[in-house]
């Protein structure tokens, strides 16, 4: 059973699985970076405020003495608009590596062609030149 299970944790698929999923949550990473630093920076300007700080609040809360609102019932529109942004941007990046990676496999070398045989005729005479001697 641990010989099973060895052949199928080293087998080529199950560790580029492993190795693609590290590295997508890095991506995410760089991502969630790249749309909290820069672009909802932009897009706040827009709405005069930071962008993932942005929220409809429903039920008004209480200031505690540091200063801190308790009890606040509110909507994180702006923090839901964020990971949007961010899932449109990993899933256009993978899409492009995909797109990539599928184009590198079509400019492959195809296999060559089997030799061509000789035809039906040409077999037949050859049956016939021999049946003659």
């Amino acid at each position: 059973m641990l010989k099973e299970f060895k052949e199928f944790a080293m087998k080529g698929n199950l560790v580029d699985i492993a190795v693609a999923f590290v590295m997508g949550a890095a991506f995410s990473k760089v991502v969630a970076s790249f749309t909290g630093g820069i672009v909802s920076p932009l897009i706040g300007l827009i709405f005069k405020s930071d962008f993932k700080d942005l929220k409809y609040v429903i039920t008004e809360g209480t200031a505690n003495d540091a200063g801190e609102i308790t009890g606040e019932v509110a909507l994180l529109y702006g923090e839901f608009l964020t990971n949007v942004i961010d899932f449109i941007i990993v899933a256009f990046v993978m899409f492009m590596l995909i797109k990539g990676i599928n184009a590198m496999k079509k400019k492959e070398e195809p296999a060559p062609a089997a030799p061509a045989g000789p035809t039906q005729e040409e077999l037949l005479a050859e049956i016939r030149d021999l049946l003659k001697k």
